[in-house]
């Protein structure tokens, strides 16, 4: 487990030395507030603090890249690691310790795990157009480590306080470590079954706010659910998408809802095809 923390701490090391497109960032006039104020209310639950989360988003990692590792490709890796920092750092936790990388596999899919930790599968990115697109979904992701939706999740289906527990024990308790794997292993079971349906649709909506505010074009995210959409509902690659989210169709009518008009004005920010063209496509060309 220690060695592939340690390898996407790496990646994650090696995008911080890397230059970082300068775009626009006068959005001064965004109504965030407005756009977000539809956000569902959760049920009131014991807050678990930055080293519980961490913890149980680490160990959570590592079973993901268990199952499907890392792309070996560094300047790919890099890049996407870039583009998450360059997104992170425009949400209230700029400085929790964001983890970027992309899965090496088929399935078309985007996962997060409490912490900062943020992953795009291969096969979805290869569906992508454009950096906007892969921002809007690193943005959908962020947004629920923003609103610990994981912790939440694990909190109410598993032990309530399990997750606080967890946080008041010492590291070197026994007790601590029994804790500490029983919320992993719920927070990794939540990968076969889903977050609710409100989570996902509340992600949707912050990560189209986040993706504006790093400069570019908002309507990314909504590109993809579109992609998503005319994709045939039989492809095998798509079965776990389908099954933990929403329908896009549904989730391009919500967004809608709540976007409105209100973005338009930030149409006019990139979409950044060109880079993105070609570090995903020298990657695919492998």
């Amino acid at each position: 487990m220690k060695r592939l923390i340690i390898s996407i701490l790496g990646i994650a090391t090696i995008s911080l030395g890397l230059h970082v497109h300068a775009f626009d960032l006068s959005l001064d006039n965004l109504n965030v507030d407005k756009l977000m104020s539809i956000a569902k209310k959760t049920q009131d639950l014991k807050p678990v603090d930055d080293k519980g989360e961490f913890e149980i988003g680490s160990g959570v990692a590592a079973n993901l890249l268990g199952a499907a590792p890392l792309v070996q490709d560094e300047k790919l890796q890099a890049y996407v690691n870039r583009l998450g920092w360059w997104l992170a750092i425009h949400t209230e936790r700029p400085d929790i310790p964001w983890h970027f990388g992309v899965l090496d596999s088929d399935s078309v899919n985007a996962f997060a795990a409490p912490g900062g930790y943020v992953f795009v599968t291969r096969g979805l990115l290869l569906r992508m157009r454009n950096e906007a697109e892969l921002a809007g979904v690193l943005s959908h992701e962020i947004s629920h480590v923003l609103k610990r939706h994981h912790l939440q999740a694990i909190q109410k289906s598993a032990q309530t306080g399990l997750l606080a527990d967890i946080a008041s024990i010492a590291v070197s308790d026994s007790q601590h470590a029994e804790l500490a794997q029983k919320a992993i292993g719920a927070g990794t079971e939540l990968y076969s079954r889903g977050l609710d349906k409100d989570d996902e649709f509340e992600a949707d909506r912050m990560g189209v706010v986040i993706a504006a505010r790093a400069g570019y074009d908002p309507y990314g995210l909504p590109s993809v659910l579109q992609t998503l959409e005319a994709m045939n509902a039989q492809d095998s690659s798509l079965a776990l998408m389908f099954k933990t989210h929403p329908a896009p169709q549904k989730r391009l009518e919500l967004l809608d809802a709540a976007m409105g008009s209100s973005l338009d004005k930030y149409t006019s920010q990139p979409v950044v095809a060109d880079r993105f063209v070609k570090v995903v496509g020298d990657y695919a060309k492998k």
